[in-house]
Parts: C-alpha cells; structure tokens; sequence
C-alpha cells in the first residue's frame, strides 16, 4: 500500500515509517499542515495517517478539505489529546477512526488492518509494460507466468516507473517515492537501485532509460532514442 503520514514529531514519524516500510508498505512523510495540504491535492494514496495538531493547516481543516474534494481515502486521525470532543470533532470532520497519543505500534497496525478491510482500496490493481506485470495489492512482480522475488525497494522503483507509463521521472521523485517524502537519502542511492532493476529486467525486453537532467523511463527494448 501506498500510505501518507502527517505527522510533526520527528521521532514517531519515523517510527511509524520504518514499522510500516518493514511491513512492505510505500510511505510519504510531511510535518508542515500547509504542506500537506498541496501534496494530498496532487497525489494518491491507499490511506492517509493525519495528526491534528499541525504547524501551518491542522488536520480537522486538511481533512475536511480532503472530504469537500470528494476524496474518500481511509483517514487515520492522530492526536495528542483523549478529550471526545477531540474524537467526535475529527470522526464528524470525515475521519474513519481515531488513535490517542502515546499508542503502541501493533495497535496502530491493527487499526489500519481493520480500515483497509472494510475500505475499498482504488482500482489500481496491475500495472504491465511486455512480459513484465505488477500486481498492486499483493506487491508480486510475475515475468511472463513465473514470479520473481525482488526486495522491497526495487519494487516501489519498478512500480513508479510503470505508473509513468514511458514518461521521464525524476531521481527527487523516485526517492520520494521509494523512500517517502522527506528522507535523509542521498539522490545517489536512485543510481544503484537503477542499475539493479536494469539488470533483471534486460533479459526480458525491457530498458530503463536515462535522459542527462531529467529522470528516468521504462520502455521495451528497441524503443529507446537512435
């Protein structure tokens, strides 16, 4: 799953997200409300983690924007604060549950095992490009019939270079995407992710091509500029 977290203490935030990311999960990381609120207006997610208490937008406002879009993503409130009006306000605003500060990390697992059972996940199940298929869901790469055991990384690298659908994509983006928006990793971490997946995906038809300043593309072997 692809999972938005907006949170501004620094240390759960990354608590959460190494939990998550072990778990095989993508996630995005924002601490700034204002932030938030432009990220989740241009890109998808399966579910989104939202704090209240923000610096910039607080999470009632970004959540109830989110709902007036008519964005129905699972939201997951988080808040510091056990008063119910604090609940009830955040459940009116559109959130479908609630989890109090300090929370233990199985039960944050647990909340958002129930939300995505009785969430519809969007219809973006399978990606392919050639022999090569995606399925979402399950986070299986198949060549041809056979499924292939990539690490986790290489995953989320193949799946946003799929989603581009041959456009360029640039190394800040993948990063984001691999990593979450907001980490400590060096842009040169992308080159040997790249190199990797070029290796086992040459074999079988496929090329990631590199445009000098702009980014990165998948395309069939055959198709890349004389």
């Amino acid at each position: 799953m692809r999972i938005v977290l907006v949170e501004d203490n620094a240390a759960l935030a990354k608590g959460i997200s190494y939990r998550l990311q072990d778990m095989g999960h993508g996630v995005d990381i924002l601490a700034h409300g204002d932030e938030a609120e432009a990220f989740l207006k241009r890109e998808s997610s399966d579910l989104l983690i939202l704090d209240i208490n923000l610096p910039g937008a607080d999470g009632l406002t970004i959540l109830r924007n989110l709902r007036a879009r008519g964005d129905e993503r699972p939201v997951l409130m988080l808040t510091a604060r056990a008063e119910t009006v604090q609940r009830v306000q955040g459940l009116d605003a559109g959130a479908d549950d609630y989890l109090v500060k300090p929370f233990e990390m199985d039960e944050l697992v647990a909340r958002i095992r129930a939300l995505t059972r009785r969430s519809p996940l969007p219809l973006r199940r399978v990606l392919s490009l050639g022999a090569v298929q995606l399925d979402f869901d399950a986070r299986q790469v198949t060549i041809g019939a056979a499924p292939v055991d990539l690490p986790r990384r290489e995953v989320s690298l193949l799946e946003k270079l799929l989603m581009a659908q041959g456009r360029s994509v640039s190394k800040q983006d993948i990063l984001d995407h691999i990593y979450g928006t907001g980490a400590d990793v060096e842009e040169a971490a992308v080159e040997v992710h790249i190199s990797r997946l070029r290796k086992r995906l040459r074999p079988h038809g496929l090329s990631i091509r590199v445009q000098r300043g702009i980014g990165y593309s998948l395309v069939q072997a055959g198709m890349e500029p004389a």
